[in-house]
């Protein structure tokens, strides 16, 4: 399954972006501390050429810590950014930003700092406008694609932000990408199977987080496949049907919602390493898609 969701006031939204970029000093990307890889926008490095960049990893309250400071080293040493860990309860550490994009573009006296902030649905990005302007400017929500037009804010201290509508991109090549995305709730839960989610959530969890795993559900052993912990899972947790069937779906929705509560641990979805071998495994993908696209038109000629 190839999870596609990209409602049209995100391309909207990417055609404003590029016709404004000759008027940023400074890009602000808010990513998802879960999954930093698969919340980035992977057009920001080629659209913001060499402007300055902070990348805020938001929820690292939900994020595993040990690959919170991976991923931050690994996004200064290869992309050149600026990184934070921040997440909403930390108002504080969230209005030092200011003095950091000061810091970063060297603006003439009397001028004012233009920032575009930048991020993925669902990332708490209105969030943090609002703690930066000191007032509810953006509205919040658990629903992704609340914002749907570029505004324009005074949050103070010299600085205007370019907010952009939550955007993905039009084609998830990385099918885990689109896995994560809909996971972490980036996706609307209409667009996705539930099922089909929270067993690419169990195979992960198996595999990265099974101490968790053991101490959420108190079991002593784990299954070796993802539809057995499901089924152990529902059952626990009384997601019966007539006939004492598990409910597939209902028990799919509590392991995705107590993943994206927290309630299951601090856990990351990704790691640098993990990428570098997702990407090369796209790669061949992508060649092969190529390879048998072109031998289709040469038959055709």
């Amino acid at each position: 399954m190839l999870i596609q969701w990209y409602p049209g006031h995100m391309h909207k939204a990417g055609k404003e972006i590029k016709a404004i970029l000759s008027e940023i000093d400074l890009i602000i990307e808010i990513l998802d501390a879960r999954i930093p890889f698969s919340s980035q926008n992977p057009m920001l490095a080629r659209l913001r050429g060499d402007k300055p960049c902070i990348k805020v990893l938001n929820k690292s309250d939900l994020a595993d810590p040990e690959r919170t400071q991976q991923w931050q080293t690994y996004l200064e040493q290869e992309q050149g950014v600026k990184t934070l860990a921040l997440t909403a309860d930390q108002p504080e550490r969230i209005r030092q930003l200011p003095a950091l994009c000061h810091k970063m573009v060297n603006i003439k006296e009397g001028q004012l700092l233009h920032a575009l902030i930048m991020g993925i649905p669902n990332v708490g990005k209105s969030t943090i406008i609002n703690i930066l302007a000191g007032r509810t400017i953006a509205k919040t929500g658990n629903e992704p694609a609340i914002t749907k037009f570029l505004q324009r804010i005074d949050i103070g201290n010299g600085i205007i932000l370019m907010d952009s509508p939550g955007m993905l991109w039009p084609n998830l090549d990385n099918k885990n990408s689109g896995y994560r995305l809909a996971t972490t709730g980036a996706i609307k839960d209409t667009a996705i199977q539930h099922d089909d989610i929270a067993a690419f959530l169990a195979e992960f969890l198996l595999e990265h987080y099974p101490d968790e795993l053991k101490t959420r559900f108190q079991l002593a052993q784990l299954p070796g496949r993802e539809a057995e912990l499901l089924e152990l899972i529902g059952k626990q947790r009384g997601c019966l049907r007539a006939g004492g069937m598990v409910d597939n779906d209902r028990v799919a929705k509590i392991v995705i919602s107590e993943f994206r509560a927290g309630t299951l641990g601090r856990m990351t979805m990704e790691t640098p390493e993990m990428m570098v071998e997702e990407l090369a495994e796209l790669e061949i993908i992508r060649a092969e898609k190529a390879a048998k696209k072109l031998l289709k038109k040469q038959k055709r000629k």
